[in-house]
């Protein structure tokens, strides 16, 4: 039976061990950081066990909001995930988690009929493999946004928010009509507010347990011995204790070509930036992002000191300590933007098919970031790919990232 996420909220449910299913994604997955802040404010006693994909535990490293972590691979079903939650947060004899040293092999041997030792599960995704997990895991209480093919498995079904934008593709057809119509007004990008931003999904879900829905800025958490441990690896201990300033340049985009500025772009730009400033720049990106990255560094260094590519060399948590350690990171719009902003590293964003009013940082008091846009009409159309001529980021031209970087560090 479903029930309506009003009872959650109720002041004598206080959960003493709450799991939480997080995203797939590494900047949706920074965007969740808001939300689990404010369940640990609400539930300041209660244990938070986060489950994520195994490729994102290094993000949740010393995090205020997690205690625990619970890993998957890519390949495992919904039952191994459950089996999982069971074995490594069964509860010992005072209440306390507890991780079983056989875990593995208790995991194979579990039914899934026995008992999570989980009070409340909350799930932050919006399909119906995260919210079986839960159900397979027999947590007694599972809350998550009411969906097609998923409602039966949750004990709250959280309607959606009402009244708020969110991404829609453009047709290829629907494109070329705005880029030829004659009152570009009339046919202008859909005007989103403050609240349609997807963080306000993820705490409008933790409201209904009582949670205040207030936004707060994302947060990562990276300590110093981190940042010395990644200077030694790649010999940057230089880089990071001398007078000349540090910058990021993060070139890639997983989602698809659509959401990168041109790496010729990037190149004149970073020119320019060291020109002005005598930066170092670090060139960073995941293995897919190597040759590109290994290509912009040549070009920027043009046979000389001033650039390092460290793309596909990092791990998660020294990705975060390299970032941490620049003064800014010039980026599209992708996980290491969000990683960015969570450490308190001003951001300069091209934005092209996707929005920042949706998916960009969210900013505290004095954040410096620089989110631009074209004025192309057909922008946002949240494509991988661009079906005509690439207009909104062409239309982002090389001076004006330059000076938004030299307001970021001002």
């Amino acid at each position: 039976m479903e029930h309506t996420a009003h009872s959650e909220s109720s002041s004598t449910f206080q959960p003493r061990r709450i799991l939480v299913r997080g995203v797939n994604w590494l900047g949706d997955a920074v965007m969740t950081t808001p939300a689990l802040l404010r369940l640990r404010e609400q539930f300041p006693e209660a244990l938070i066990a986060l489950v994520t994909p195994e490729k994102l535990r290094g993000l949740w490293l010393h995090h205020p909001a997690v205690d625990e972590v619970i890993t998957f691979k890519s390949d495992e079903g919904p039952l191994r995930v459950a089996r999982k939650v069971q074995v490594m947060m069964w509860p010992d004899t005072e209440g306390k988690p507890t991780v079983a040293a056989s875990a593995k092999r208790a995991a194979d041997a579990l039914s899934p009929l026995q008992r999570s030792g989980f009070d409340l599960a909350v799930i932050l995704p919006n399909s119906p493999r995260s919210a079986l997990e839960s159900w397979l895991a027999r947590v007694p209480r599972r809350l998550g946004y009411a969906r097609p093919w998923r409602n039966f498995f949750l004990t709250n079904a959280v309607p959606s928010r009402p009244d708020t934008g969110h991404m829609r593709k453009r047709s290829v057809a629907e494109i070329k009509q705005l880029i030829s119509a004659t009152v570009p007004a009339a046919n202008s990008p859909p005007a989103f507010r403050e609240s349609d931003h997807q963080i306000y999904d993820y705490l409008h879900l933790v409201a209904a347990l009582g949670a205040n829905p207030e936004p707060l800025p994302t947060q990562l958490v990276v300590a110093p011995g981190e940042i010395k441990a990644a200077a030694q690896k790649f010999n940057l201990t230089s880089q990071f204790t001398n007078h000349r300033p540090v910058f990021g340049l993060n070139p890639g985009a997983e989602y698809g070509p659509a959401k990168r500025w041109p790496a010729q772009r990037f190149i004149a730009a970073a020119r320019e930036i060291q020109k002005r400033t005598n930066c170092w720049w670090l060139v960073l990106g995941g293995k897919g992002d190597a040759l590109l990255a290994n290509e912009i560094q040549a070009a920027i260094a043009g046979g000389q000191a001033g650039a390092v590519s460290l793309a596909g060399r990092t791990s998660l948590r020294e990705l975060c300590a390299v970032i941490k350690q620049c003064r800014v990171l010039l980026t599209n719009d992708t996980g290491p933007m969000h990683i960015a902003a969570a450490l308190g590293t001003p951001v300069v964003v091209p934005f092209g098919s996707t929005s920042p009013e949706l998916t960009g940082p969210i900013t505290s008091a004095g954040a410096r970031h620089q989110l631009l846009k074209s004025d192309a009409p057909c922008s946002p159309c949240f494509l991988r790919e661009c079906p005509i001529d690439f207009r909104c980021m062409n239309g982002i031209a090389v001076e004006r990232v330059v000076e938004a970087v030299m307001k970021a560090v001002s």
